[in-house]
């Protein structure tokens, strides 16, 4: 298979390595801001996170698309939220800045699934009101799955379970919203194209 020279697959690996080495140092270092927060899962989780939707979609293509015809990036765009998230935690900025947490889940599925909504959109055969619908619930059900994962890895043994409940909700209502923002960008692009 010959290497895509796209600036999406470019962006992608790039992410993918940046989070890599971020999750590695979280996992091994031995360094405050990372204790409890399940950065050995993490070290294993993210990166196959990252690349099943790009394996997927090779995979059910193979047969048609050379690497260079993937759609890059959306790819990015669906491993960018790792990142960002590693980033976060890299700097302290879940401890350090307030408004880091609820905004790092509005961004970051609004990055998340307009990736996500970019795949569907190639494939959509449906109104375009259908795909925003598709695309926002998508992003609930990520939000809510997400949510527990971190329940189960970090928050039901850890330090922050006194106001897991209220954060609970506002992360999955940010991850929503982010999604809706994200579905009417998907649809916009596809009115004008």
């Amino acid at each position: 298979m010959q290497i895509p020279r796209t600036r999406g697959f470019l962006a992608a690996v790039v992410i993918l390595m940046l989070t890599i080495v971020q999750l590695a140092v979280g996992a091994f270092a031995g360094l405050e801001q990372f204790e409890g927060k399940a950065f050995g899962y993490r070290l294993i989780a993210y990166p196959l996170l990252m690349l099943i939707v790009p394996a997927i979609w090779w995979w059910c293509s193979r047969d048609h698309t050379t690497a260079n015809a993937l759609p890059w990036a959306a790819f990015a765009l669906i491993m960018s939220p790792f990142l960002v998230d590693v980033s976060g935690n890299t700097l302290d900025l879940y401890d350090k800045v307030g408004w880091w947490d609820n905004a790092n889940h509005f961004v970051n599925w609004l990055l998340l699934l307009w990736g996500c909504g970019l795949l569907l959109s190639l494939l959509w055969t449906g109104p375009r009101w259908g795909l925003v619908l598709t695309i926002t619930g998508l992003g609930a059900i990520l939000a809510v799955g997400w949510e527990l994962g971190e329940w189960y890895t970090f928050i039901r043994r850890g330090t922050e379970l006194d106001g897991a409940y209220e954060d609970t909700l506002s992360d999955e209502l940010l991850g929503t919203l982010g999604a809706l923002v994200a579905a009417l960008i998907v649809r916009r692009r596809g009115a004008t194209t």
